[in-house]
């Protein structure tokens, strides 16, 4: 088994409720399609689905727990969001910290909508100017989407000033939170987030494959991305319109719901802030015995909050080879590359060479950690 680092890609570990739930639900004969039946399989599901769906509501500062709609993943999620509230003519702002499930929505509804949009670029490493972000407003600005961490340097942005001037503008906020959710605590209504996009499979521990989006926003309404069945209203023509059946049809992901619910309820247990303290412990650690060999060249900005990303390269070697050898000599797993943040890499000036990106988790051990650094020594002895 792999010593691994790459809890930003996905949560590798994960607590023994997770696994137990999802094997309940696949196993035990008692979950079956939720809201498609008044008998006791039937129920089960949806009463399980409905406690999931008002604790994600909770745990994310959402009044309303029929406004947490279930997808596939963060990807889905800010494509339904994007392109389900940009019109013709409307201006879209982002950054060059994102991902490409916020920029390739963002080109593509360019494309195929007519929309325009400005790109804020980030300084050198890697933050951007909360005052560029204003700036970049014109009269037709409909929207801000924005990630809340960084997946390359870990960098948090300040949500509180972006939703700030989200509201001074009468802009609508669209944030990945792919990074932060169950990392940091996320308030929607206390921060005037309009719409929440998170994945389930990093730092909420549940299984791949189960995401979401809360939508605090009431107007504009996000446009129907797909119809079909809803358990409900059958002879209606059209697809019942309010949350979250506007935006969920068909057969729901019940195992990965119920296992990303225990996800939740196990961060809740445990307390996020004791678990971002133990992983920050871990990210710290590595980065403070490491980063004064001169053969390193680290990433973002270590005085501002963040998640427990530590990102470097070896000057002068590929991001890849230097993950190989990890992987073949050492059994450390780490991603290297451009982490599907193209814009990032260019401010960084590592589009060639890649970055080689270690994320740290509660789910980690200092033993872990520890035998990082010394394989990282021993490499920079070597070289």
């Amino acid at each position: 088994m792999s010593y691994y680092f790459d809890y930003g890609a996905t949560s590798l570990k994960k607590p023994k409720e997770v696994a137990d739930k999802v094997y309940e639900v696949l196993s035990s004969a008692k979950y079956a399609n939720a809201s498609r039946g008044s008998y006791y399989e039937a129920n089960n599901a949806f009463r399980e689905v409905f406690e999931a769906r008002n604790d994600i509501a909770k745990f994310f500062g959402l009044k309303d727990e029929d406004r947490v709609v279930f997808t596939s993943n963060s990807t889905e999620s800010l494509n339904i969001a994007i392109l389900g509230l940009l019109e013709k003519e409307d201006h879209v702002i982002t950054t060059s910290m994102e991902h490409n499930s916020v920029l390739r929505p963002v080109y593509l509804a360019h494309e195929t909508i007519g929309c325009d949009y400005t790109i804020v670029r980030a300084g050198k490493t890697g933050l951007i100017d909360y005052e560029e972000l204003e700036k970049a407003i014109k009269p037709n600005t409909k929207m801000i989407a924005i990630t809340h961490g960084s997946n390359v340097t870990g960098n948090i942005v300040d949500l509180e000033k972006v939703a700030a001037i989200c509201k001074k503008h009468n802009i609508i906020s669209v944030v990945d939170a792919s990074q932060t959710a169950g990392v940091v605590p996320i308030n929607i209504d206390e921060l005037g987030i309009d719409v929440l996009c998170f994945t389930g499979h990093k730092s909420l521990y549940g299984p791949q494959g189960i995401g979401g989006l809360c939508v605090r926003l009431k107007e504009p309404e996000i446009k129907r991305f797909k119809v079909g069945g809803s358990g409900v209203r059958t002879f209606d023509e059209k697809h019942p319109g309010e949350y979250p059946l506007r935006l969920e049809a068909g057969t729901l992901n019940t195992v990965g719901i119920l296992g990303l619910h225990e996800g939740i309820k196990y961060i809740n247990r445990q307390g996020i802030e004791n678990l971002y303290k133990k992983q920050m412990n871990f990210a710290n650690k590595f980065y403070n015995e490491l980063k004064d060999l001169d053969c390193l060249e680290f990433y973002g900005d270590f005085t501002k909050e963040r998640t427990a990303v530590v990102s470097l390269n070896f000057k002068g070697i590929s991001a890849s080879d230097v993950a190989d050898v990890l992987a073949e000599e050492y059994d450390i797993a780490v991603r290297p590359g451009a982490h599907c943040a193209p814009l990032m890499h260019e401010v960084l000036g590592t589009k060639e060479q890649g970055i080689v990106r270690f994320s740290f988790s509660s789910m980690n051990t200092e033993e872990e950690v520890d035998y990082a650094i010394n394989a990282i020594k021993t490499l920079a002895k070597e070289i």
